[in-house]
């Protein structure tokens, strides 16, 4: 737990989506985009606990198409909330929560984190520390997993519902630019550091 803990209190391009969901769009927004994460990471909690993400982490190709797209997804993510800030054509500060937009706001929580090849080591590498290779199995692999996905969606779920108060300054035309440029810098950021690694 106290490993779950340190790992999701790290800030990271889950984060950013979630907190640019429910300071946009409202507490909605923000469950749901952390619903999309959580969907994403106890997936990828499976794959591993079933030993289908080592066939990606054991073939370079597979791990830098992953990698790869992973990058050009927080690329597209910060560019597009880049070209909102100089837009800033903000009609409200609250949107309605349409089934179009449900589904957009679930799939950019669910593609920042299925994408995100750092999850996967993280499983690879992190988890298997406490697992007794005699005894374990792939139940114990599993729990282990979705462990650090429902501690990570619990923290992201209680960041959207604080930042509702913070939504109190955001019909400021200038606060909403802050916000879209500060996410665009940091998904380039995060984008870059992704393709930066080895």
């Amino acid at each position: 737990m106290l490993i779950s803990v340190g790992l999701v209190l790290a800030p990271g391009p889950d984060t950013f989506v979630v907190l640019r969901a429910a300071l946009t769009g409202g507490r909605a927004h923000g469950v749901l985009s952390a619903t999309g994460v959580f969907t994403a990471s106890a997936l990828q909690g499976m794959a591993a606990a079933f030993g289908l993400w080592i066939l990606i982490a054991q073939s370079q190709a597979a791990f830098n198409i992953l990698r790869w797209a992973g990058v050009a997804y927080l690329l597209f993510l910060g560019v597009r909330a880049l070209h909102s800030a100089v837009r800033a054509k903000y009609e409200s500060a609250v949107m309605p929560l349409l089934d179009q937009q449900r589904s957009r706001t679930f799939a950019t929580g669910f593609l920042c984190n299925i994408t995100n090849p750092k999850i996967l080591v993280m499983y690879l590498s992190v988890l298997p520390q406490f697992l007794d290779p005699s005894q374990a199995t792939a139940f114990d692999a599993l729990l282990l997993a979705l462990t650090v996905a429902v501690v990570g969606t619990c923290w992201l779920i209680g960041l959207a519902l604080a930042v509702q108060k913070a939504r109190r300054w955001m019909p400021s035309r200038r606060a909403r630019r802050s916000l879209d440029a500060t996410a665009g810098v940091a998904f380039v950021g995060f984008g870059g550091a992704l393709a930066l690694s080895d």
